[in-house]
Formats: structure tokens, C-alpha cells, sequence
């Protein structure tokens, strides 16, 4: 990994185990995330990708620690330059760590506690690692809501009393509250309107600015990525198919997967029409997926041996890694070239 790497990801898994019967026996496992590995370099935004079920969310709470992940390597690089392996922490070594990771939840409804003002909930974490208390914490908060547009007065309410955008831009100040080096946003304006997710998303690039902020940006919203992802990874059924910088791959996607996906992103001019790529068939079941590469069933491309072997994700040029045979020899279409 370059020195620039931040956290990096090294073939990790995350698996749920399937019980049934009285004895609640292991029957199976359901495989959520299955050999990936990435990186994220300081000061950018990565964006991770795929229809839902896909994984997303588990490897963003692998690396927040929420799951203990089955094997593989998390690596952070602290402010020291020092090396550490999140996956091997045990809860108490993690407090320190905690503070330099946060994450912005989904749903900014259920990710508020209903019976805490917004004074208690950005000062918890700040009570929590003994950072400040009395006057001191009631003014920190009150920064704290004023870099994320909100005004300082709104701190004795609840949530309740906030619009969704504003109860985001509550969660956003509570993931800051500690000065944290990397941000995972989980599906962060997914649950809002399309005016008030410009709004986000622009705050989220002014603080990254101002703070120096290191992003992974879990969203299934390619049209959202785009426009804020230095670099995209893309997921199939808890494998990575591909990653590149947004702007290749959104032009030239390498991946049949990708390609797909990009022929649903909306064209900003109505004389374009698109001509939607239809995947045949089902997602693969990740408690038993198909031989060989999981995308085959329906894979527009497919040949035998795509049926048998596993494709490991590799490097082409550039910067750009794929999981597929083919790659070499396919002549994909980007989001310009999918019309008719």
C-alpha cells in the first residue's frame, strides 16, 4: 500500500451462520462479504456500490467494528503513522480508535433516540471519552451545530421537531463531535428529498475541505456517487467486481455488473433516451451461490468457464481492478454510450 493509504482492507469476511431445530444447529452460513479487499486513501471518498443485500452495509460495519468480522485484516493507519488491525481488537482496545472512526447511519429517523435532546445526543460521545463537560461541552455542541447549518438555539429540542434533512444534519454533528480522521456514511442522504440531498452532500464536501475528512460513501444511488466519489467499488453478492476512479468507470465500466448498473442511472438531458441493460434471473443466494463467478446466471456474456472458475480481482491499468474473464476482451458500454 502507498503511504498516502489510510485504511485498508485485506480479504475480509463476514459470515452469519444459518441455525434451525430446537438445538438451533448450524445449517449453513450466509456469506455477506466474502473475500474483498480495498483501499481508502487519505482525504478522499470512495464510494461503494450494488443493489441491496449486496454487503454494503455489513463491510461498513465491519470496519466500525459493530460486527466482528470471520477473518481478514482491517488496517488503519493512526495519526502516528502507526499500523493496526481493527479485526483483532478486542472491544475495550477499540475506545481509542473510536473516536478517529465514526459512522452517519442510514435512516435519520431510528439512528435518533426519541427521548434525548440534541444537546444530549452530539455530547455523548464527547461524555463518553471524557473530552469536555459543563459550560465547555454546551459551547462545543454549539459550533457543532453551527457547521452543520443549524442554529445553536435548537439544542434543547428533540428530534421530533426536525425535518429529515435536519435530523441528518443532527447525525453529521454527532459524527463530528470527536474530530474523527474517517467518516463512514451509510446510505447518508438515501432517506431524504432529492432539494435536501444536495444540501447534504454539499456539507459533507465543505467539512471534508475544511477537516480534511476521509470518506466511505455506502450509497446504492449511482447518480449520488458520481457526484461525490473520488474512486467507485463496486458489489455483487458480497464480492467486489470492480473498482476505478468515477470518472472511468462511469465511462468505460469493465465489469458486465457495472455495466448494467450504469444503464439505469438517469441522463440529465431529455432528448437522451436510454436503452436499459435488463439483467434476466435472480440474485444469487449468497447462503448458496453459484459456481464459478456469481454474476454467470445472468451474465450477458458468459462462457463455460465462467461457469467453473472463480475470477480474482486484478488489476488492468491504471488503477482500475476487476473480477471478471473477460475483461480484456469486452467492449462495454459507459453511462454517454448506453442510448439508442
Amino acid at each position: 500500500m502507498t503511504q498516502e493509504t489510510m485504511l485498508a482492507v485485506d480479504n475480509l469476511k463476514m459470515h452469519f451462520a444459518i441455525r434451525k431445530g430446537f438445538r438451533q444447529r448450524v445449517v449453513g452460513h450466509v456469506k455477506a462479504v466474502d473475500d474483498v479487499s480495498f483501499a481508502i486513501r487519505s482525504g478522499e471518498t470512495l464510494g461503494l456500490v450494488g443493489e441491496s443485500g449486496c454487503g454494503k452495509t455489513t463491510i461498513g460495519r465491519c470496519i466500525m467494528r459493530a460486527y466482528d468480522p470471520t477473518a481478514g485484516k482491517i488496517s488503519y493507519w493512526n495519526k502516528n503513522n502507526e499500523q493496526v488491525d481493527l479485526a483483532t481488537l478486542k472491544q475495550h482496545e477499540l475506545k481509542p480508535y473510536r473516536r478517529e472512526l465514526r459512522m452517519i447511519f442510514q435512516d435519520p429517523y431510528s439512528s435518533l433516540n426519541p427521548r434525548m435532546t440534541v444537546l444530549d445526543i452530539v455530547s455523548e460521545p464527547l461524555k463518553v471519552h471524557n473530552v469536555a463537560k459543563g459550560t465547555e461541552l454546551e459551547d462545543r455542541v454549539a459550533n457543532l451545530l453551527k457547521r452543520v447549518g443549524l442554529r445553536p438555539e435548537y439544542m434543547r429540542r428533540y428530534p421530533h421537531a426536525f425535518s429529515g434533512g435536519q435530523r441528518q444534519r443532527i447525525g453529521i454533528a454527532r459524527a463530528l463531535a470527536l474530530d474523527p480522521r474517517i467518516v463512514v456514511a451509510d446510505e447518508a442522504v438515501s432517506a431524504l428529498d432529492v432539494s435536501v440531498q444536495a444540501q447534504i452532500l454539499n456539507l459533507m464536501e465543505d467539512l471534508q475541505a475544511e477537516l480534511n475528512l476521509t470518506y466511505l460513501f455506502i450509497s446504492h444511488d449511482l447518480s449520488v456517487v458520481e457526484y461525490v466519489a473520488d474512486r467507485v467499488a463496486v458489489m455483487y453478492v458480497g464480492k467486489l467486481v470492480e473498482m476505478a476512479e468515477t470518472a472511468k468507470l462511469f465511462a468505460t465500466p469493465s465489469h458486465p455488473y457495472t455495466e448494467a448498473l450504469l444503464s439505469a442511472v438517469p441522463k440529465p438531458d431529455p432528448t437522451m433516451r436510454s436503452k436499459r441493460i435488463v439483467l434476466e434471473g435472480d440474485v444469487a443466494d449468497p447462503a448458496n451461490p453459484p459456481g464459478g463467478c456469481y454474476f454467470h446466471p445472468r451474465c450477458r456474456y458468459v462462457e463455460d468457464r465462467c461457469k467453473t472458475e472463480t475470477p480474482m480481482l486484478r488489476e488492468l491499468k491504471d488503477e482500475r481492478f476487476v473480477a471478471c474473464h473477460r475483461a480484456e476482451e469486452l467492449s462495454l458500454r459507459g453511462v454517454a454510450q448506453i442510448v439508442n
